[in-house]
């Protein structure tokens, strides 16, 4: 069980890395571009129209370039938080299916008895109870984590 949360918890390390490096060298890429594009654009502006005209060009350009960054941000950020949700989702599932782990409860009743464990499963199912339910009043539409 334990062995199976390292593992993935190794295989998401490493594709965030990846990501990350990626996406670094795009970033350096995409500046260079940009400088480049936004020096053409200056002249080119400069030349026709003037010294203003030219400055409010340039604004304009990195504004936009803002505007998609942010954008994109936003759709991968959501996009990762639904992800994340499905594991977690799945992985309780998992832990439920694992024998070694029912195996062990087994143990646990043996030891401490029916009839002294169905006062700690009745505080532990209400307290289940009440996070799940929070967690549900989260997860509603119109919430923004912003």
């Amino acid at each position: 069980m334990f062995q199976r949360a390292i593992d993935d918890f190794k295989d998401s390390a490493g594709d965030t890395l990846r990501l990350t490096s990626l996406a670094g060298a795009a970033v350096v890429a995409a500046f260079v571009t940009i400088l480049f594009l936004c020096a053409a654009a200056f002249v080119f502006v400069l030349q026709h129209y003037g010294l203003i005209e030219a400055c409010l060009t340039g604004a304009g350009i990195f504004f936009l370039v803002t505007l998609i960054a942010v954008v994109t941000y936003e759709v991968r950020r959501n996009a990762m938080k639904k992800r994340v949700a499905e594991t977690a989702k799945s992985a309780a599932r998992n832990v439920l299916a694992d024998p070694m782990l029912v195996a062990a409860g087994i143990q646990v009743i043996r030891a401490i008895g029916v009839k002294k464990l169905i006062p700690i499963l009745a505080v532990g199912g209400l307290a289940l109870g009440l996070l799940a339910g929070r967690h549900q009043e989260d997860d509603e539409p119109g919430d923004s984590d912003t």
